[in-house]
């Protein structure tokens, strides 16, 4: 905070908020509320000292002067032409915003564009100006090219003088009119009649009508003067059509033109899939203090939980130190690296400051789901209900509800809920496809991770589980492909490479499925010294603690191999696993509470295979000190009284 001072406070508070109010003139809801709240978390003026002040008592002395002679209800544009623009259409704008805001989105456009536009014949497009036309259904033949006779004939919107704030907002309102038709048209979730393949059909109009708009902007030489708005609704539409290079490209050129609109940087956040990808955009970015919070909230949807993240975080709390998005975005880095008490900790903490806020709390209740508190989750979903039942979010808290009282029909049931809500909204996709696995409806699972994917294909949860589901139908080539995408996804966590590892040991892929084994160890460790590949060697692993249920598996692929030492060295380390590595520097007490599992399923199996293993190699004596220890564990029992009378009776001849 010694850095940033109080002018700079006033400075960012006031871009901020002036960003807010242009992304709310548009209808950009969302963004406008998520910038109003980033405004609000800012230091008051108070907490900066201000040994100029004249009149420290005055009570308008938290009053930012800048910020009340300079900002407005209605933004108006610095550009003259655009200004005189915006006067002459004040009364129609307000008129259109109105229907907007009624939900009557073809009346809005009506009021600045034709309602009912005739086709007009496209002429070849400009060398200068390269024509896109969004992805339409083509009976699996691909994408409508430019120069096929569907394409020639579609309508396009005649462009009247009006200023770029206007027809900003009557294409919006087309196309959340398609949007809006596709949802009354769509059938019953996951029903007979339900597709995947529903498009909306205003997207070649209004990309058609923007084309021709920034034709003639560049004809005219104003391109210059372009505010980033419509080069954002142009990128909304190529996301829409699949065109993911063409999206990214004018969503670049809007947050160049105007990098406060936040609405811009999450669609280029979304069409990021891998850590390289949000590298190479970088340095294309402009640089201000979104530019950071992308950063975050980007490495964030890659479940990236590297120390850079970490600091970056904490710079940006330095800034904002009552952001809820921060406290929210402290909380999903400690889930993803599994620290639930840590993260349960920030969430309650949010709620408490502002129990009416719904956002994200399908992200706690996943959380409350894994640590099985049901009390608390319980106690959220009752709040979700009172604050607002007709949330996704709130349905998605319910249906964890009853899914961890294992009533899987009801949580179903409020998972569809909230996709009739949202069909877009991720999280009741993947926890319905959970629940289908529950209830052994494989179809519906796979349908269900399916559409998962196709709205994030960098969320491994789904990949993970069609994996599984897979699995559930002995198609084991299948699951190891989904494995292998959830595994690339998530490098670091030993669950998904645990799940690979089995799965090519189920098709006879004994090299590979010990590759993916190790990995999972070394995913597993809080600490290993480097030794630059996955060798054999067991040596390295001696001061750290890691998973029998990794090292059996292991192990028991050696053994089908025929390479018996290799296999006993992993049973030793198993067993080696009930005491807990060897730390000279933990205190009696820590020693005497135990590092290790102490003794389990998978350890008493690693003895009994090592005492079986030691009579084969006649050391009897060593062979019976481990039968004796397996009489006492509780497990394999039996077998290990057979055992100890064998060899007695071997060593009494």
């Amino acid at each position: 905070m010694s850095n940033f001072t109080k002018e700079h406070a006033a400075g960012l508070r006031k871009n901020i908020l002036k960003a807010s109010i242009q992304c709310s003139e548009r209808c950009l809801y969302q963004a406008a509320k998520w910038l109003a709240e980033l405004a609000s978390s800012l230091p008051d003026p108070s907490d900066f000292d201000s040994p100029n002040d004249p009149d420290p008592d005055s009570p308008m002395k938290d009053v930012d002067q800048s910020l009340s002679e300079n900002l407005t209800i209605f933004s108006t544009s610095d550009d003259v032409e655009e200004k005189r623009l915006e006067a002459q259409e004040a009364g129609k704008y307000v008129l259109a915003k109105s229907y907007f805001d009624c939900r009557e989105y073809d009346r809005c456009s009506a009021v600045f564009l034709p309602p009912n536009p005739t086709p007009i014949v496209i002429s070849s497009p400009s060398p200068e100006v390269p024509t896109q036309t969004p992805t339409r259904p083509s009976n699996g033949k691909g994408k409508v090219t430019a120069d096929s006779p569907e394409v020639k004939s579609i309508p396009r919107y005649d462009l009247p003088q009006i200023s770029q704030k206007a027809l900003f907002l009557a294409l919006y309102a087309k196309y959340m009119a398609g949007e809006k038709r596709n949802d009354e048209d769509a059938e019953m979730i996951l029903g007979p009649m339900d597709s995947r393949a529903t498009v909306n059909k205003e997207l070649v109009g209004i990309g058609r009508t923007l084309e021709a708009w920034f034709e003639e902007r560049t004809t005219q030489g104003k391109d210059q003067n372009n505010h980033g708005w419509l080069e954002y609704l142009y990128g909304v539409v190529q996301v829409k059509g699949h065109n993911d290079k063409d999206a990214k490209q004018y969503l670049l050129r809007s947050l160049k033109l105007n990098p406060w609109n936040w609405s811009a940087w999450l669609e280029l956040r979304d069409l990021l899939n891998n850590v390289e990808a949000l590298r190479a955009i970088y340095p294309q970015l402009p640089h201000n203090v979104l530019t950071l919070l992308f950063n975050l909230d980007a490495s964030q949807s890659l479940f990236l939980t590297s120390p850079d993240i970490h600091q970056s975080l904490n710079e940006l709390t330095k800034i904002f130190p009552t952001s809820y998005f921060l406290k929210t975005q402290r909380a999903l880095l400690s889930y993803h690296i599994k620290d639930y008490e840590e993260s349960e900790s920030i969430f309650s903490s949010i709620i408490q400051s502002d129990p009416h806020r719904l956002d994200s709390l399908d992200h706690y209740s996943n959380l409350l789901y894994v640590m099985t508190n049901r009390p608390k989750l319980a106690f959220l979903a009752q709040l979700a209900t009172a604050t607002d039942k007709f949330r996704p979010e709130t349905c998605c808290i319910i249906g964890n509800y009853y899914s961890l009282k294992s009533e899987h029909e009801k949580a179903v049931m409020y998972f569809r809920r909230a996709l009739t809500l949202d069909r877009n909204f991720l999280s009741a996709w993947t926890l319905m496809g959970h629940e289908y696995v529950e209830m052994k409806n494989t179809h519906a699972a796979i349908e269900s991770y399916r559409r998962a994917v196709d709205i994030n294909r960098k969320d491994y949860r789904a990949w993970y589980g069609l994996g599984q589901t897979y699995e559930v139908l002995e198609m084991h080539h299948y699951a190891l492909f989904y494995f292998q995408r959830a595994a690339a996804l998530r490098p670091y966590d030993k669950q998904m490479w645990q799940a690979l590892g089995a799965c090519y040991d189920k098709i006879d892929r004994p090299a590979q499925a010990i590759k993916a084994y190790k990995r999972a160890l070394v995913a597993n460790m809080a600490y290993i010294e480097p030794t630059g590949s996955f060798g054999s060697s067991t040596s390295d692993f001696t001061n750290v603690f890691l998973d029998p249920e990794l090292l059996y598996p292991i192990a028991m692929i050696y053994e089908r191999l025929g390479d018996m030492e290799e296999a006993a060295s992993y049973m030793e380390l198993v067993m080696a696993q009930e005491e807990g590595p060897v730390n000279p520097d933990l205190t009696e007490e820590e020693l005497e509470e135990g590092q290790g599992t102490g003794v389990t399923i998978t350890t008493s199996r690693a003895r009994m295979w090592l005492a079986r293993w030691a009579v084969g190699r006649e050391e009897l004596g060593r062979a019976m000190e481990l039968a004796n220890e397996l009489c006492q564990d509780g497990f394999e029992v039996e077998e290990a009284k057979a055992l100890v009378r064998d060899l007695r009776a071997r060593m009494e001849k």
